[in-house]
């Protein structure tokens, strides 16, 4: 056995004690989390103050289930060695995705690309369709898209949109997509594309690092706990998913989703099209009672309700509308010939010469089927309303959208349809690539609300619990990073509730005697404790600062996208500003409401002292929510030195 063999094996064993003792902690914790929590429910609400006793005790329970997919995820947290070796001969196209960024930048990491050890083609895709860049690719030997005359006046779906043009545009069999700032490392694709090698992968992601940030990481930049532990955890779950960069996909993948989603669209349109027609037959019989008439629309009725029924079994669109339309047809003439058969009759018997002209013709029967004379207008307009049905997704740009745009962020909804579609991802934990974060608090909140607004987005159209072909822990797993994002309104709760206590000694728990300390006590401690089990030693704080700090970032982006799914409000897509945007005026105003929070949080701490001094307050409640909000006024204050945050340059030079 080689060195390197052992040193694999013996991680691999000292990874595999780990994880039984980390699932262990799990166990106790959330044993431990139940416990509290069942209490709380039962026993400690008071509720003569249930205004906030309620919601705080839901806040928690929120709380619980957030542990709890936190836990689930972790449960099976993989570490990958090096990747095997890249397949042979294959092809690939290195997508550098732009819009506004600045060009040098963007020729920065298309240099970078170029120097990719594994065979492939640099492609950049500009979005703002610039002359300068377009010259800088052709001097570094680059490929360089942009859209064309058929996106105008069409959706362009942003960096979805981008990269569904140029996959329509190119050819390699693997695509490595890159943000204009991500510089890849030259063996970025050497480590890769071997994973491939399993015919069902489509997905190979691997973090994302960021060469600007210093140690104290103002802005939370970096993601330690995400890029490690918990993109792991998905990972050994079969649930990785795209990250918006440095990832490579297949090509072969993608299609099959753009396709399955181009056959989906046109069946919906379809049947809402046949729903639309058979509700117009179903009226014209209400109004129509005659005997002739009446037998027709009972047979247009069961052709449509027949043409549901062959979709709904699987068969082709096309083959359906066919058969359909020949049956309208087949009607209509059938009713126009009845009714000139009667009137020939009716001529014959008032002793009308019909030698000058022949009314059974067949040419006549279908001149007048399809006129607005025939007696059955309303065959008609289901035959009008079936050819509305677009097929060809006329709304669209292209037929054919293999990322998916029905979000302000297209990473997650397209892995999560590809995984629905049976395909399979791996998370490669090693850093192959390196970006640039946000210069400054304006940046970094645009940039975590365009997360948080498109996460939700694809929560509210595309719940992952109720998707067809996602396995339970695949579902889990998806659900869990949206369900996060639901933490600004528990957070509020949890930033309120002290402070009631304080000042107005509301107290929203029946007693901080005994029986909440034996429960309370324990759950918080094994809670810190998994965390840092679970992070492997990684700085998780930072994170944790930023979760309750950002509170009203979620909660705008939860009404904003909400407001965008369900009433159709415009939500704007806002690239993060890679360049510095450094001005003498620092930006209180963005955090007004963590502000006017912090502000309550000492207020109620000045007067929970002074009432505590002068015995007028419970002790022990008062000291346990003394140290509540101590704990909330330390994690918002990671909002002081964002703001004061000048850029990785200045940092330096102080």
């Amino acid at each position: 056995m080689t060195t390197v063999e052992q040193i694999r094996q013996t991680s691999a064993t000292h990874e595999a004690r780990r994880l039984i003792w980390l699932r262990v902690w799990i166990v106790i914790t959330l044993a431990l989390a139940l416990n509290y929590i069942g209490w709380r429910w039962a026993a400690s609400i008071n509720w003569s103050a249930w205004w906030i006793a309620v919601p705080l005790v839901l806040a928690e329970t929120y709380s619980l289930i957030d542990l709890t997919l936190f836990s689930i995820t972790i449960w099976r947290s993989r570490q990958r060695s090096s990747g095997p070796p890249p397949v042979p001969d294959a092809t690939v196209d290195v997508f550098i995705t732009t819009y506004n960024e600045p060009v040098e930048l963007v020729l920065n990491t298309a240099s970078a690309a170029v120097r990719i050890r594994y065979p492939h083609q640099t492609w950049i895709l500009d979005d703002g369709d610039r002359p300068a860049l377009r010259e800088g690719a052709a001097r570094l030997g680059v490929g360089y898209l942009t859209r064309g005359e058929h996106w105008h006046g069409k959706p362009r779906h942003a960096k979805a949109g981008n990269l569904n043009n140029a996959l329509l545009n190119t050819s390699g069999e693997y695509i490595l997509v890159l943000d204009a700032d991500m510089v890849p490392e030259p063996e970025i694709l050497d480590q890769t594309l071997g994973y491939f090698a399993d015919d069902k992968v489509a997905l190979v992601q691997t973090p994302q690092h960021f060469n600007n940030v210093p140690a104290s990481d103002p802005l939370g930049s970096q993601a330690p706990l995400f890029y490690g532990p918990i993109q792991e955890g998905k990972d050994g779950w079969g649930a990785a998913f795209f990250c918006g960069s440095n990832a490579v996909l297949r090509r072969e993948a993608l299609m099959d989703l753009g396709i399955s989603g181009y056959v989906e669209s046109t069946l919906r349109n379809v049947r809402a099209r046949l729903k639309e027609a058979r509700s117009l037959v179903l009226k014209a019989l209400r109004k129509n009672k005659a005997a002739a008439p009446q037998s027709a629309l009972h047979a247009t009725r069961e052709a449509i309700d027949q043409a549901l029924s062959d979709l709904g079994s699987g068969e082709p669109v096309a083959e359906v509308t066919y058969r359909l339309n020949n049956r309208l047809r087949e009607l209509s003439a059938g009713v126009v010939g009845d009714d000139l058969s009667q009137l020939s009759a009716d001529l014959d018997a008032l002793g009308f010469d019909q030698a000058a002209f022949n009314l059974d013709s067949a040419e006549v029967i279908a001149r007048l089927s399809e006129s607005d004379v025939s007696p059955l207008n309303a065959i008609e307009a289901v035959t009008r309303t079936l050819q509305a049905a677009d097929v060809g997704r006329s709304e669209e740009a292209q037929a054919v959208l293999p990322m998916a745009t029905i979000s302000v962020t297209e990473d997650m909804a397209t892995a999560m349809r590809l995984h629905a579609r049976g395909w399979k991802s791996v998370y490669h934990n090693q850093n192959l690539a390196e970006g640039l974060a946000p210069e400054g608090l304006p940046a970094a909140l645009t940039q975590r609300l365009r997360w948080a607004q498109g996460t939700v987005q694809v929560l509210l159209r595309e719940n992952p619990l109720l998707q067809r072909g996602l396995n339970w822990p695949q579902r889990l797993m998806y659900f869990a990073t949206m369900w996060s994002y639901l933490s600004g309104f528990a957070t509020v709760v949890y930033l309120a509730a002290p402070v009631l206590f304080l000042t107005a000694h509301v107290l929203p728990v029946n007693s901080y005697a005994g029986p909440f300390f034996w429960r309370f006590i324990p759950f918080m401690i094994a809670n810190q404790l998994l965390f840092i089990f679970a992070s492997r030693r990684l700085p998780t704080w930072r994170g944790q600062q930023y979760t309750l700090a950002l509170f009203p970032v979620w909660i705008t982006a939860c009404w904003t996208a909400a407001a965008n799914v369900w009433f159709g409000r415009p939500l704007s897509f806002a690239v993060t500003p890679k360049e510095k945007t450094h001005t003498e005026a620092t930006p209180w105003t963005l955090i007004g409401w963590q502000l006017f929070a912090g502000a309550a949080l000492v207020v109620s701490i000045i007067v929970g002292a002074i009432w505590l001094i002068f015995g007028n307050a419970e002790p022990i409640g008062t000291l346990i929510n003394l140290a509540w909000v101590t704990f909330d006024l330390i994690s918002l204050s990671v909002l002081i030195g964002a703001v004061k945050y000048r850029g990785y340059q200045a940092a330096e030079e102080e």
